[in-house]
């Protein structure tokens, strides 16, 4: 592995973590009035993209990070509409 991918593993790794906590407290609380449906509706969309966009160049480090996110953001995305009905 180069040192490239290395330091795509970790960078994808840190961002991915990153949604971890909200989705957390979010799951626990139930509580998404706070945050924006139009910017987890915007983010998910752009995290599909670089989804795809990674399995087209077969860049493993932005498959990993966007697939791994990508649960983390649907999630709050999926509870925050539940929320808003």
């Amino acid at each position: 592995m180069s040192i490239a991918e290395v330091t795509g593993f970790v960078a994808a790794t840190l961002t991915t973590l990153s949604f971890y906590p909200q989705a957390y407290k979010i799951i626990k609380t139930r509580d998404t009035e706070s945050i924006s449906l139009v910017m987890y509706s915007i983010i998910n969309v752009g995290l599909i993209l670089w989804f795809a966009y990674g399995l087209m160049v077969g860049d493993k480090p932005i498959i990993f990070a966007n697939a791994f996110t990508l649960i983390a953001s649907l999630t709050i995305l999926f509870l925050k509409i539940k929320k808003k009905k």
